[in-house]
């Protein structure tokens, strides 16, 4: 399978911040893990910080799934949002803390309903599960 792992908004910082939610990890660190993970897979990484730039990536990407970890942009782009639903590409939305026990705004998603699924609240692993729900 060809994966494409997207992050979004502040998650380059990954490993530096918060890093009682995030964790040590950087987020190439956890790239790494995730491609050795799937090394029978081709893994793709990309992130911005730029709301525009991650709709050019869904809107040209290449792969069976799409993993999208977009930061504070899940709680308020409809232009990914957009992109998403523009797409045939299914899109996992991920999320490394359960942003559902934390401040009450983490916890609503404008991105969820034009995914395939939702899955938080596992770390790094979160990314992992993610994609093997392509292989389901």
């Amino acid at each position: 399978m060809k994966f494409l792992f997207i992050n979004g908004v502040n998650l380059n910082m990954t490993g530096l911040r918060e890093k009682g939610v995030y964790g040590t990890a950087t987020l190439e660190e956890i790239n790494k893990a995730i491609a050795a993970h799937f090394k029978n897979d081709k893994c793709e990484f990309y992130q911005s910080n730029c709301e525009g730039d991650i709709c050019t990536k869904l809107q040209q990407a290449d792969c069976d799934g799409i993993i999208l970890n977009a930061g504070a942009f899940t709680h308020y782009s409809y232009a990914i949002r957009d992109a998403i639903a523009a797409i045939n590409i299914p899109v996992v939305e991920v999320h490394m803390s359960n942003v559902h026990a934390r401040e009450e705004f983490r916890s609503k998603s404008v991105l969820s309903e034009v995914c395939k699924g939702v899955i938080c609240g596992f770390g790094k692993n979160s990314y992992i599960l993610a994609a093997e729900s392509y292989k389901l």
